[in-house]
């Protein structure tokens, strides 16, 4: 199953909280350059996707990282 569970509570607290700042980011980027805003958002919004799904996918290609 591609989509299963690679991650526990603690990262995906922490990919939640990382795909918050990054569309914060792009909240306070759009002023200055149109496509760092749309780069910033696309990640926030993948990362929050990946915290939602319980999903990494790193972890999915088969790297191993610490939290």
């Amino acid at each position: 199953m591609f989509f299963a569970r690679n991650i526990d509570n603690k990262s995906r607290l922490a990919r939640g909280v990382m795909g918050a700042e990054l569309l914060t980011g792009s909240g306070f980027a759009c002023q200055h350059s149109t496509w760092l805003a749309i780069v910033l958002a696309l990640a926030g919004l993948f990362t929050v996707f990946e915290a939602a799904r319980g999903w990494c996918a790193a972890q999915a290609c088969g790297i191993k990282a610490k939290m």
